[in-house]
This record gives C-alpha cells, structure tokens and sequence, in this order.
C-alpha cells in the first residue's frame, strides 16, 4: 500500500498568464500613450505576443538563469517582455530610468545582462549604459523606434517562432532581479524567486489585503521597475482584473484622464502621486467617480492628504513593504470602519514580524512596544545578489525600520534606524516630527534631518514643501508638536522648499537633503 499523492504543479509565475489568457481572454490591458491616446489589448493577445518575444530573445541566445534587463515604463511592450523572460526561465533586472547611467551600468555589470530591452524614448540613457556595460551585447527596442540604439522588437517578433517553450523548471528558480533605491547606502541587488513571487501574490489577493477581483480595475501607477509594481502585474492575470498601464506620464491631470475614462477602481502608488492627483481634481474640479480605493505605501501617508482623499468617498489603504520581502509585508483592511494614517496595517498568512532591541534580542513584550523591526517568509530575502554571507539571521531579515504593533496586532513604522539623530547623546525620531507637521493642511510634504552643531553634535532641521498659496510661520509650522513631543526635539529651524527633492522611488530624497543641508 502506497501513500496518495498531488500532482507535480510548479509554482512558476507563467501559469498567471496562462491562467488569465484561458479564463479571461477578452479582458483588456490598456496602456497610456502620448496625447491622451490608448492601446489596448486582450489576455489571449498579450500571451500569444509575450511568447513570441521569448522566441526572440532565444534566438538571440538567451537561456535559463540569463539575466535579462530592461529599461521601460508600465506599458503593454513592457508586460509582454516580463511574461517572455520569466515564462522561459531567464531573470528579468529591471532598470530605473530615474537613476543615472553610471549607476545602471553599474547594476548591469553585476547582473552581467547580455540583451537590454528600452522604451525608445530612454534612447540617450540606454546609449549611455550600453557604453559603460560591455556585457550588452543586443538592445531590442520598444514602445517607439530608435535606430541609434537597437532593432524594434515588433519588426523581430515578425520573423520570431511561436513555439517557445514556457516552464518546465524548478519553482525556486530566480525570475527576478531588483536593486534597492540606496536612499541610505549602496544598492543591493534582491533576486526574486518564482515560488517567492507566486505566494507573494496569493498573499496579496486574500481578502483582508488587496482584495482584487475579476471585476476590478487596477492600475499601478507604482513602477514596474521597482519592486515587481508591488507584484500587481501578477495579481492582476492571477484573478482575470482589467489592468491599466499609465506608461510614462504620472502626473495628476493624466492620471486624472486615464481614471476616469478606463473606469479605474483599485489605483496603487506613493503618497506624492496622490498629492499631484488630488491636486489635480481640486485645481480642475475634475471627478474620478469610478475610484473605489487608494491604496499608498513605499513613505508616511500625510494626515492631510488622507482626509483631502477621503472627502471624495475613496477609501485610503496603507500598506508597508520594501524591495527586500517581494514587496508587500502589511495592509490595513479594505473597508474597515476607522482608519489611520499613522497604521500599516497586518501581516497576512506568510508574512512574521518580530520586535527586538538594538542588539537583536526580541522584546519580551511584542504588543505596545516599539523596537527594531524583524521579518521572515518565502518572500523575503535571505541573501544578496552576489553575496556569500545570508542576510538573515535565525531565519530573520533586519529591515531597519522601527516600528511597534498595537494590541490588535497593527504594524505602524515609527522611523528608521538610521534616520534617528542624536542630539546631546539623546535620541530624536524624525518620523514623530515629519507625521505631526504633515497633518497640518497646508503642507504637502514634510522632512527632518540632523544638522551638525557645535554644542549637541546634531540638532532637527524641518523643511517644508507648503501646498500652493499656503503660507505658514515658523511657529504654525512647529506648533503641532508642543505638548506631542520633548520640547528639546523641536527643531530649530525651518527651510521652506519650492520642491521636496525625490528619490528615483518617490519617497523622499534624504541622502540629497543631507548633502545639501546637514552642516551648519
């Protein structure tokens, strides 16, 4: 007698589109083009096509566990190209076009991509890398032609086959490769694994996180080149939802378009593209009647900017996550009758959070204490790209974030580690600061830094980004934080800035800030 057995089912990340093509061919991913324009197709359409680019890309050489980069925007050219890597078995390094070329060559050499696939319109950057990478030895062009830099890949699907050859491999195989912002230090290179990503996107679709449904209509203004866009071009195919693509216009007035004519529900991006939207429909008196939610991560959501966005009957969900855990680690439930700013929510089935001291030690009280933040699950890193040593310990990976967990088991991320500034040997959290001054209306955006100082060794910098028009003192700028925190924690000065420089992520650029403001 034999004990039963399942089926031999790999956990590969082509199955999604596979899925999607069989069960729900006809619905659409629709991409954003230049002067409001769109285009669009259905699933069948976008995995026949995807499969043809993996013909192309084999016949350029391309095999199992190559690395192969990509330089684009969220647009159709740009999925299609994802499934093609990924449902071969290569590794898919997406670039950041908001990085410099030095930087990216850089991150290519690491990866040692052969082939580099670019939105024509990121012509002059991709020469750049092309020039300083010599691993690259094709560039196939998308979404537009260029003929200084490489062949279009519509005029080689044209002669491709279409009999690539889709799975077939080991679930824990790499599918993709990402390296962090180095908002606070050098990037590292995380490499995503098709099991890793497959449950991160069951994780995302449970009810209590994202929730979609076939009936959605999602749109990920968060980059395709960051962090997977937080996994949603896989939990999109994965429940058969409408997909639209922004391509490379975020600000709020296309954005704005694009909504309202596509019937968008579910919008995914960083605080600072709803404070451009929102801006938007206040300025125009524009309506997005079909956004049902919001949902923000990637930085703090301002007080403020939450209320603006509710006021118009859109439910904000905050999420936390990072380029280390797939992305996504926590969300605050949709539909949930109060919500908080300051909250990020709980981790779904998958996902561990552990609090610990300074030195690693987990507190012994869990619940309503604030400590160095730990996490662990088949989504999180356990070593870097190229790195012998693992990233964990125990089986935990460090985030250096601080965070504490409310009773009901609420993650809120206080700061990070290594934000604090030390003022007199005494610790100061810039993240208490920036969230008291965010929720006053007027500011669009809030930052603390340590400045050096003769007496204190660093003391709290505020600069401000006032919303257009807002003029606020000194003292209605800090006057929030009277009685909320140690009066020795309230900065000495202000800087009022016509724009808060970002990050090629969209957060807030701290390393800039610090260059430029941190000596006195």
């Amino acid at each position: 007698m034999t004990d039963g057995a399942m089926q031999d089912f790999a956990l590969t990340l082509d199955k999604f589109l596979d899925h999607a093509a069989k069960w729900h061919p006809a619905t659409e991913v629709v991409t954003a083009l230049d002067h409001g324009s769109t285009r669009r197709i259905g699933y069948a359409e976008l995995r026949r096509r995807a499969n043809r680019v993996s013909a192309v890309l084999a016949q350029l050489g391309a095999r199992r566990g190559d690395r192969i980069a990509t330089l684009a925007w969220n647009t159709q050219a740009h999925l299609e190209s994802w499934y093609a890597i990924m449902g071969m078995g290569a590794v898919c390094h997406t670039l950041n076009p908001r990085l410099t070329a030095e930087q990216l060559a850089w991150m290519v050499g690491q990866s040692e991509a052969a082939i580099l696939i670019a939105s024509a319109d990121l012509a002059p950057l991709a020469s750049e890398i092309v020039h300083h990478a010599p691993s690259l030895h094709h560039v196939l062009v998308i979404d537009g032609e260029a003929a200084d830099l490489g062949r279009p890949l519509e005029d080689a699907l044209e002669t491709a086959h279409e009999d690539a050859v889709w799975g077939g491999f080991d679930e824990n195989a790499p599918c993709g490769l990402c390296f962090t912002s180095g908002t606070t230090g050098a990037p590292k290179g995380v490499t995503y694994t098709h099991r890793g990503n497959y449950l991160h996107t069951l994780r995302q679709l449970q009810a209590d996180v994202a929730g979609i449904t076939s009936r959605d209509v999602v749109m990920p203004v968060v980059p395709m080149f960051h962090a997977s866009a937080w996994g949603l071009p896989f939990a999109a195919p994965a429940t058969g939802a409408k997909l639209v693509l922004p391509g490379r216009h975020a600000d709020g007035a296309s954005l704005a378009r694009l909504i309202a004519d596509e019937g968008v529900t579910i919008a995914v991006g960083v605080p600072t593209v709803w404070l451009g939207l929102f801006d938007h429909l206040d300025e125009t008196g524009a309506e997005v009647p079909s956004l049902k939610r919001v949902m923000v991560g990637g930085a703090p959501m301002p007080p403020a900017l939450m209320a603006r966005i509710e006021a118009r009957g859109v439910e904000v969900q905050t999420t936390w996550g990072m380029t280390e855990i797939s992305p996504l680690g926590t969300a605050t439930t949709p539909g949930a009758p109060e919500r908080n700013p300051a909250l990020s929510g709980k981790p779904a089935q998958g996902m561990d959070l552990l609090l610990t001291d300074h030195t690693g030690e987990p507190l012994a009280e869990q619940r309503g204490a604030e400590g160095h933040l730990w996490v662990r699950g088949p989504s999180v890193v356990e070593r870097y790209f190229g790195e012998r040593e693992p990233a964990t310990r125990s089986g935990w990976f460090c985030t250096g974030d601080l965070a504490a967990i409310d009773e009901q088991g609420n993650l809120q991320i206080t700061g990070r580690s290594k934000d604090l500034i030390k003022s007199g040997g005494e610790w100061i959290n810039p993240a208490e600061i920036e969230a008291l001054v965010a929720a006053l209306p007027d500011v669009a955006l809030a930052a603390v830094i340590g400045r050096s100082d003769p007496k204190w060794g660093e003391r709290p910098l505020l600069l401000v980004e006032l919303r257009e028009d807002a003029s606020l003192s000194d003292d209605d700028l800090v006057s929030p934080l009277r009685g909320q925190v140690a009066n020795w924690w309230i900065p000495d000065e202000v800087v009022r800035l016509p724009r808060m420089p970002l990050a090629a992520t969209g957060k807030i650029d701290k390393l800039r800030l610090r260059t430029e403001y941190s000596r006195a």
